[in-house]
C-alpha cells in the first residue's frame, strides 16, 4: 500500500492541552524513540524476548532482588491480576472506599476477579490500622468473604501521600492478620517524587507483598505490570494472568515502555514535572476568591470546590472533570507535557469565569 494514499492524517490540534487527566497525555518521546528500536524483526512471543528478560533487571534494581515484573495491558487488568494472586476463592479485599479498584474498574475485581471488596470510608483516601480494623474480622464466619488482603493507592485517588512509615504500619498490621498487602501505584512515580525517595522506600522496604506499577499515565503509550515483591505471597501468576486475558502475544512492546520509563530517569523526570505543575496551578488557584482545595496537593492532583455554573463554563475552554459533582467538587490533573503556560491560562480562565458569577 502507498502509504500517500492511505486516510492517515493528524485529527486534534498537538497544542490544545487540558486538566481531565493525565491519561490524556500523549506518548513520551522518549518512549516512542523506544518502540522504534523494539520494532523490525522476529522476537519470541508471551513474554520470552529480550527486552521482557531485560525489565526484570531493571524491576530488579529499583524493587530488590527477588522482584519480579509480568507486564500487562491496562491499570485495572494490574490490579484484578495482583489481586487474584493474593486471595482465595472464597477471599476479601480492604480497601478505602475511594480506591479505584471500588468505584473505577466496572466492578472488574469482583466480576473478572471473583473477590470480595470490604470498603472503608476515609477522610484523605488512606487507610490505617484503625481503619482496617472496622474489616478485618470473621476469618472464621463461613457466612462473611475472608479478608485475605489490604488494597492501598500511592498516591490516593484523591491526591493524598502515604508516608513510608504509614505503609510500614499498614504491612505490620495487615501481617499480623495474616493478610497480605497490594499497592495499586498507577501513579507510583509521582509518590516518589514528591516524597523524593526511591520507589524501594515505601514498598519492599516496608513489607508490600505484590504491587501494580504504573506506566500509561506517566508517559507510556500503554502497559503496566504486576511487580510480585514476596515470592511466597503468589500462586501460579503466570496462569491467573494468561486467564484474565492479560497476556500480550507481542510483550516486548509493554515492556520496552517500562524500560524507557524506568532504566534511567525518565519515569522520575515525568513524574517531577508533572507535580511542580500541580503546585504552580495549586498556587494559582488559592490566590481565587471563592474557590476552595480540598484536599492537600502531594502529587499531580488538584481537587476544588467551586460554584456549579463555573465549573461547566470553564469545561467548555478546558476539559476536566467533576468528582463529586452534587458537591461541587472537581478534579484537576496535571500530566508530564503540562507547560506552565498552560497552568497559567487555565488560572487566568478561572479568574475570568469567577468574576463573572
Amino acid at each position: 500500500m502507498n502509504p500517500a494514499k492511505t486516510d492517515a492524517r493528524r485529527r486534534h490540534d498537538p497544542e490544545v492541552r487540558g486538566f481531565a487527566s493525565d491519561n490524556y497525555a500523549g506518548v513520551h518521546p522518549e518512549v516512542l524513540a523506544a518502540l522504534a528500536l523494539a520494532n523490525g524483526g522476529h522476537q519470541v512471543s508471551y513474554g520470552e524476548d529480550e527486552y521482557t528478560d531485560h525489565l526484570q533487571r531493571i524491576v530488579r534494581s529499583h524493587f530488590g532482588a527477588s522482584a519480579e515484573a509480568f507486564p500487562v495491558f491496562n491499570g485495572t487488568g494490574a490490579n484484578v491480576v495482583a489481586l487474584q494472586a493474593v486471595t482465595d476463592r472464597w477471599g476479601a479485599v480492604i480497601c478505602a472506599e475511594s480506591a479505584h479498584i471500588n468505584v473505577d474498574e466496572g466492578g472488574a475485581p469482583e466480576r473478572m476477579g471473583g473477590l470480595k471488596l470490604h470498603t472503608v470510608p476515609t477522610p484523605d483516601g488512606k487507610l490505617t490500622p484503625e481503619l482496617i480494623d472496622r474489616q478485618a474480622f470473621g476469618w472464621e464466619d463461613e457466612h462473611r468473604a475472608m479478608p485475605q488482603v489490604v488494597s492501598i493507592t500511592q498516591s490516593t485517588e484523591l491526591g493524598t501521600l502515604y508516608t513510608p512509615e504509614e505503609i510500614r504500619a499498614i504491612c505490620e498490621h495487615a501481617h499480623a492478620h495474616g493478610m497480605r498487602v497490594h499497592l495499586d501505584g498507577s501513579r507510583i512515580a509521582n509518590a516518589a517524587a514528591s516524597l523524593d525517595v526511591p520507589m524501594r522506600t515505601f514498598t519492599n522496604a516496608v513489607g508490600v507483598d505484590i504491587l501494580s506499577l504504573g506506566g500509561t499515565k506517566n508517559g507510556a503509550m500503554f502497559g503496566e505490570a504486576v511487580v510480585v515483591l514476596d515470592q511466597g505471597a503468589v500462586r501460579r501468576m503466570k496462569h491467573i494472568r494468561k486467564m484474565s486475558m492479560q497476556l500480550a502475544s507481542k510483550m516486548r512492546f509493554v515492556s520496552v515502555q517500562l524500560e524507557a520509563l524506568l532504566a534511567k530517569d525518565l519515569w522520575l523526570r515525568n513524574a517531577r514535572h508533572a507535580n511542580e505543575m500541580a503546585q504552580r496551578l495549586a498556587e494559582g488557584v488559592r490566590a481565587v476568591h471563592g474557590v476552595e482545595i480540598c484536599y492537600p496537593v502531594q502529587a499531580n492532583g488538584v481537587f476544588a470546590k467551586l460554584p456549579h455554573a463555573v465549573s461547566e463554563r470553564l469545561q467548555k475552554r478546558f476539559r476536566f472533570y467533576f468528582w463529586d459533582e452534587s458537591a461541587g467538587v472537581v478534579r484537576w490533573m496535571c500530566s508530564y507535557d503540562t507547560t506552565e503556560d498552560d497552568v497559567d491560562a487555565f488560572v487566568a480562565a478561572l479568574k475570568e469565569e469567577m468574576a463573572r458569577h
